[in-house]
């Protein structure tokens, strides 16, 4: 689950990590107010968006004029913001950032995440702030510093004072880093967060250090138990794929995709596989979606309402392996669910596993029009074809 960079640098204030000073605004009027709150005569608008990529797409922008910032805070909202991350709809913009402009000596890439393959919690921080950091890890790895926490020990100040030399800050500059990285840590392992992102990390003209950029990712399993409810509290569903979030309420792993076969599968892996042979007998898949290994016929059905609800779909290929639930059990549930979901696509359903001969009997024996295959390779290619014959 993202964070807004209001939200995120909410929590960054809180352990008394330095942000620039600012106000959120949802209307034209309180951004106004905000600007005459914060004084001065340079103000930054940002669109809040869960999407990188702002700046280039129009998103931020640093003004001296009072009208005019009030102006294009005012234009920002209830637009949508397309950028590099976002898809060709882009997001929702409901609220804009409004912050003080700084004098900015230093610009610095710094964050905190979980990296799965290493085991470990590391820092990664880097001299080039304020570009893709992904850019500088390719042309120039030598820029990244990455520092590795041991789980037992936790973050130690040496490790502070290494990254902080590395970047070539000074004396007073390595203890505020230090002290931040400190934060960042006990905010990461508290709050069960997944990334902390900097970008950039500015050195002011008083040669302190300040979070320009914030964001944060928490991990969706602390939220699925009611770990973090207060973090839980702050999600923003109006960023997120109205389909995903649909599936999510009903158990249901989905991602949405480009192609045109949609995809119900049992199984993370055997999802994967599915949408590679997919691709390997010329078609592309729709979506992923997982529906678990406790399938049952009220999934099922909404798995297909939700396949359906995307205008790309022109065929769907079940593939299901029936080992914590029966294929019976599991042909049951489709031939419910194509009975209740009015389905103009072809269907092409393979099963495997335990109880499979009396699965593939109640479909033939169905009356429906579904289109059987007995492995994987066949029912890519039949699904496929299928869709070919039908389009003119």
């Amino acid at each position: 689950m993202n964070l807004h960079e209001f939200q995120a640098k909410h929590l960054l204030a809180e352990r008394g990590v330095s942000i620039p000073r600012g106000y959120v605004a949802r209307s034209g009027a309180e951004a106004r107010a905000a600007i005459g709150r914060l004084g001065g005569d340079a103000w930054v608008i940002k669109a809040q968006v869960h999407a990188g990529g702002r700046g280039k797409a129009g998103g931020v922008k640093v003004l001296n004029n009072e009208d005019e910032a009030a102006d294009f805070a005012d234009s920002l909202l209830g637009q949508r913001l397309v950028t590099k991350q976002t898809d060709a709809a882009g997001q929702p913009i409901e609220a804009v950032m409004i912050e003080e402009g700084l004098a900015i000596e230093r610009e610095l890439y710094l964050s905190m995440l979980i990296d799965r393959a290493r085991q470990r919690v590391v820092c990664i921080a880097s001299a080039a702030g304020g570009m893709d950091i992904e850019e500088v890890a390719a042309t120039a790895p030598e820029q990244i510093i990455t520092i590795e926490v041991h789980p037992s020990a936790g973050l130690q100040p040496y490790q502070g004072r290494q990254v902080g030399f590395a970047l070539g800050l000074d004396k007073r500059q390595v203890g505020e880093l230090t002290a931040m990285l400190q934060s960042f840590y006990q905010l990461l392992i508290e709050r069960d967060l997944s990334l902390i992102e900097i970008n950039p990390l500015v050195v002011d003209s008083a040669g302190s250090l300040i979070c320009l950029d914030a964001k944060i990712t928490v991990d969706d399993n602390a939220i699925e138990v009611g770990k973090q409810q207060q973090l839980a509290a702050m999600r923003d569903l109006s960023q997120e794929d109205a389909t995903e979030v649909r599936a999510a309420e009903h158990q249901l792993n989905y991602i949405t995709l480009d192609g045109n076969i949609g995809c119900m599968v049992n199984g993370a892996g055997l999802a994967m596989a599915t949408m590679d042979i997919i691709q390997v007998y010329g078609g592309a898949p729709a979506n992923f979606l997982d529906v678990g290994g406790g399938t049952s016929a009220a999934k099922v059905t909404e798995a297909f309402k939700i396949i359906l609800s995307s205008p790309r779909v022109e065929g769907i290929l079940v593939n299901i392996f029936g080992g914590i639930v029966r294929c019976d059990m599991i042909a049951e549930g489709i031939i419910a669910a194509v009975r209740e979901v009015e389905i103009n696509v072809p269907v092409v359903v393979r099963l495997e596993g335990t109880n499979v001969e009396e699965g593939k009997q109640l479909l033939a024996d169905s009356g429906l029009d579904l289109i059987p295959a007995a492995d994987l390779a066949y029912a890519a290619e039949r699904v496929v074809a299928a869709v070919e014959q039908r389009r003119p």
